[in-house]
């Protein structure tokens, strides 16, 4: 294919010596070779390139940050539309809102919103793309106090299938709006979004951890104790290794650990979190005051680009005897110490809207569960994937059986109808609506009715 995409940003080829850095994707597993890859300026350059994309029958791949674990920010042998350049981050203090480009990082957001104490709830790596995340609904730190990421959406331009551009908000394109808040890379490629923001300075926050042993103890207690928490008060349960550099001890290094990330809004310890941070015996207390955006970036430099990766997630309202009882079996047989997994409380402030006000169909769950395997060898790809493989098949009883978009590997048409569940036949419609022809299929795929 001739490199004859008529945008005012680079276009790459694989005739270009820095092709291959340039196609590279976060997860390292995901090795796939387009045709071509236009980074985009600006919405002009979008449009321009689904024309060009059309016109050749190529498929289309829409990347912001290159995170998404099944690789589908990039396609074998079609155009890959990054947004990586259209980067621009604008404040409005006085009316608590932030207008991000789609392909801005959270990194980059919340250095901007940090700055008039404001904060969008997402994430808690700031190298994600904060348009991917979003559109998959939008979890982190934040979400029990603001609620998804989704829900802070005001409005989105967004180039349609066809060439046009449209801003949907809840007046103008409202099945569109709807449909944007959850259901993915499915409808356009948002160039723009427009957030509300949430009052965020500071926080306390940090890991509390323990023996692996006490795992059974930590999880029955984390299960009843977190739901019955004021919404400034948010903390994951996870089983991980203790990383092996500082702040952490080096007689802790490596050492396979549970134990539950904290995040309080405020400088003030409430009464909440002395109370968290009073249970058991743990072999470490690393919270501390801190501005939101060390939080945000914490795990940055334990999970770079180029490991190799493979996640299973679901959603899950309750985690009974027997299921504590799994993941501790699990928990203890982590492969690499870089593996892990994550009970994301999605409770507070993103559990009271209803099933139906977005795509999101899982406001009634308590968790989002993450089993994540990674390590930076490639020799260990098929290890880290079997134990997520048998981790999640173990667990996947005890769940809703949705499962996260953002967090799911290619698993097949069935389970993305049962992760947007009663919403999913209006999706469709919605689908038909704006991409009957299914141009952006290359996503967790909502297909036309």
């Amino acid at each position: 294919m001739a490199p004859a995409v008529a945008i005012k940003g680079e276009v790459i080829t694989p005739e270009d010596a820095h092709y291959d850095e340039a196609r590279a994707v976060y997860n390292a597993m995901i090795d796939k070779r387009p045709a071509a890859i236009a980074r985009c300026v600006d919405t002009a350059d979008v449009v321009a390139a689904i024309a060009y994309a059309r016109e050749n029958r190529l498929s289309i791949a829409i990347r912001c940050g290159g995170h998404n674990g099944a690789g589908l920010g990039t396609v074998e042998g079609g155009l890959v539309i990054d947004l990586s350049p259209m980067d621009a981050v604008t404040v409005d203090p006085a009316a608590k809102m932030v207008r991000v480009q789609g392909g801005a990082t959270l990194g980059k957001v919340d250095t901007a919103t940090h700055e008039y104490g404001l904060a969008v709830p997402a994430g808690i790596i700031s190298t994600t793309g904060v348009g991917g995340l979003t559109l998959g609904g939008g979890l982190g730190h934040l979400t029990r106090k603001g609620g998804l990421t989704i829900d802070r959406m005001v409005s989105a331009e967004v180039v349609l299938a066809d060439g046009s551009v449209v801003t949907a908000d809840p007046e103008r394109d409202a099945d569109l709006f709807w449909a944007l808040r959850g259901g993915g890379g499915n409808f356009g490629v948002v160039t723009s979004f427009s957030f509300s923001c949430v009052d965020v300075k500071n926080v306390l926050a940090g890991p509390v951890l323990y023996d692996i042993g006490d795992a059974p103890q930590v999880l029955a207690w984390y299960r009843e104790f977190i739901s019955q928490q004021p919404d400034e008060l948010s903390g994951f349960f996870a089983f991980l290794s203790i990383p092996p550099g500082p702040p952490f001890p080096e007689e802790l290094h490596l050492r396979k650990v549970c134990g539950v990330v904290w995040c309080q809004v405020g400088d003030e310890e409430t009464a909440a979190l002395k109370e968290a941070r009073s249970f058991g015996t743990p072999l470490l207390d690393g919270i501390a005051p801190m501005p939101l955006p060390v939080i945000q970036s914490a795990f940055d430099g334990v999970y770079p680009p180029g490991d190799q990766w493979y996640w299973r997630a679901d959603l899950v309202k309750e985690i009974p005897d027997a299921a504590i009882e799994k993941h501790v079996e699990f928990g203890n047989a982590m492969p690499t110490w870089k593996c892990t997994m994550h009970l994301y409380p999605i409770d507070g402030a993103a559990g009271r809207v209803a099933n139906d006000a977005t795509a999101w169909a899982n406001r009634d769950a308590m968790w989002t569960q993450v089993i994540v395997g990674v390590d930076p060898d490639p020799a260990n790809a098929k290890a880290i994937t079997d134990w997520t493989i048998a981790y999640w098949e173990a667990l996947h009883p005890h769940s809703t059986g949705g499962s996260y978009v953002n967090m799911m590997m290619e698993e097949g048409q069935e389970r993305v109808q049962a992760t947007y569940g009663a919403n999913y036949d209006r999706l469709t419609k919605i689908k038909s609506a704006y991409d009957p022809d299914n141009v952006f299929h290359v996503n967790q795929n909502i297909r036309p009715a």
